[in-house]
């Protein structure tokens, strides 16, 4: 990103890249099928179930030979914190701007040559299956594809999508979304809740 600081990444953020590649590789995690050889697009993952799930994206998207960026709070990239923030990829939003956050991250991909921005669509760890519709928005106004990303932990697999570009239906890109994600993991009961979200939402006419 063009704010970042043209420098070479702080000791701690290389240390704590190579503790996560090592954990990666350690676990047994392998890829299914890699990221598309594309410059800018948000990666969309489910399911979210536990704090490792970033762990492991990093993980792949470095074997993948990709540096994964994330939002967060505006304040943490601030004193001490901010390099490091910048360097394990941080894209910083200001909730209190009078611009949203669909905006600023807008503005930071169109300020960027490369940036692969993971979002966990689900939101939380708590949600049942269903997606928040903040990653679609951005990928939208940013007109950059979405890459869905599924993993599963029993057999220590994850992969990614194809491009999926973002249309004027939510309910329709769901649709095509869950439809990837049950051809991976057609028995995991979050990937049909998913699949439900999008049909309720196509019959209740739900296109934003």
């Amino acid at each position: 990103m063009s704010d970042r600081p043209r420098r070479k990444p702080s000791i701690l953020s290389r240390i704590v890249r190579r503790i996560i590649w090592w954990i990666y590789r350690f676990q047994g995690w392998k890829i299914d099928s890699g990221l598309p050889d594309i410059p800018k697009f948000v990666i969309a993952g489910a399911p979210h179930t536990s704090n490792w799930d970033f762990v492991f994206f990093t993980g792949a998207t470095a074997e993948e030979g990709i540096a994964p960026s994330f939002m967060g709070k505006h304040t943490l990239f601030t004193g001490f914190m901010k390099n490091f923030m910048y360097d394990m990829g941080g894209v910083p939003v200001d909730r209190t701007r009078r611009a949203n956050y669909v905006e600023q991250v807008a503005d930071a991909f169109a300020a960027a040559d490369h940036l692969a921005l993971v979002i966990a669509a689900e939101g939380t760890r708590s949600s049942d299956g269903e997606w928040k519709s903040g990653f679609w928005h951005i990928a939208r106004a940013a007109e950059v594809p979405v890459v869905v990303a599924w993993v599963s932990w029993d057999s220590r697999t994850l992969g990614f999508s194809e491009p999926i570009w973002p249309r004027d239906d939510y309910a329709a890109d769901l649709g095509r979304i869950a439809d990837f994600l049950r051809s991976k993991r057609p028995e995991y009961e979050r990937y049909k809740v998913l699949e439900a979200q999008a049909e309720r939402l196509r019959i209740e006419g739900e296109t934003t």
